[in-house]
């Protein structure tokens, strides 16, 4: 297997709500839709995509019933610890809930969490030892 992660799925509880939430909200622009069924958002490198809860446990062959924390966090790196703290306040005003404020890390960084419309949490960091290029690909310095 080539170590690589092509696409991100998200099962979502209601697609047009996420929808509005990464596209208004967060401000990213889809790449692809099929109205009514799957929204797809190319990353640079990736893709995300949301797609029904429901349909996306049928399809894998798993029960849909789950709650509480899934075992995986999605990370988004920023510049700098300003562009946490308002990459949070964006996506509160979004929709979004802020689970762990910013603060300094262990690691030398400065983090905090938030959950989309959906619980699925997403960890936002700057970490001055995996720098960000032009292109926004961050790489393991």
């Amino acid at each position: 297997m080539e170590q690589r992660i092509s696409l991100i799925t998200l099962g979502v509880g209601d697609l047009a709500r996420a929808r509005r939430f990464y596209e208004q909200g967060l401000g990213w622009r889809v790449g692809l839709a099929v109205e009514g069924e799957v929204v797809f958002f190319q990353l640079n490198g990736l893709i995300l995509s949301l797609y029904s809860r429901a349909a996306l446990a049928q399809d894998a062959g798993v029960a849909e019933a789950g709650s509480g924390f899934a075992g995986i966090t999605l990370a988004h790196n920023v510049r700098s610890d300003e562009a946490v703290d308002a990459l949070l306040s964006e996506a509160q005003r979004a929709g979004g809930r802020v689970v762990k404020p910013a603060s300094r890390a262990e690691w030398g960084g400065y983090s905090g969490y938030f959950a989309d419309p959906d619980g699925h949490l997403w960890e936002v960091a700057f970490n001055p030892g995996f720098p960000i290029d032009a292109k926004g690909n961050t790489t393991l310095s």
